[in-house]
């Protein structure tokens, strides 16, 4: 079963902002891949990860129009995969697709991480924003959050 995120600023006439999409599966890892995450990956609502990131991404059309392979192809000369291994566990992450829902945004990224762990997170954010992969994004939108602590 598929898990949605659905963000609305107002479901009434006029809301500027929603968002939607729904988790699938990993679509361009390998077993071995998705094995490796999954040892090191650490699961989202930690107490500790007081801090948040929802990125909203674009990808452009030429990205589109490459067959799966290309896509892939290029995902792994951007070392996209790597980088983020990287960043764990300090850094939780959870892919939302939007695309086949019709969305304004092909991907809804959330991450969830400690505030210790801010800097390492810019840091992760620079080096994917540097891949072969970001020439393909053609909008991105940062929204920051801060959970408070009752």
């Amino acid at each position: 079963m598929a898990r949605f995120l659905a963000l609305d600023s107002d479901a009434s006439e006029g809301a500027v902002w929603r968002l939607r999409g729904a988790s699938s599966n990993l679509r361009y890892t390998t077993a071995l891949e998705r094995a490796t995450l999954q040892a090191r990956q650490e699961g989202l609502g930690r107490v500790a990860s007081t801090r948040a990131a929802l990125i909203p991404i674009r990808k452009s059309a030429e990205w589109w129009d490459m067959a799966q392979d290309e896509r892939r192809l290029v995902y792994e000369r951007g070392s996209h995969l790597p980088i983020g291994l990287d960043y764990l566990p300090g850094v939780a992450r959870k892919l939302y697709h939007s695309r086949d829902l019709g969305e304004n945004f092909d991907f809804l990224t959330w991450f969830e991480f400690a505030p210790e762990q801010e800097a390492a997170f810019d840091h992760m954010l620079a080096r994917l924003r540097a891949c072969a992969e970001w020439d393909y994004v053609d909008r991105e939108v940062d929204i920051r959050l801060t959970r408070g602590i009752a």
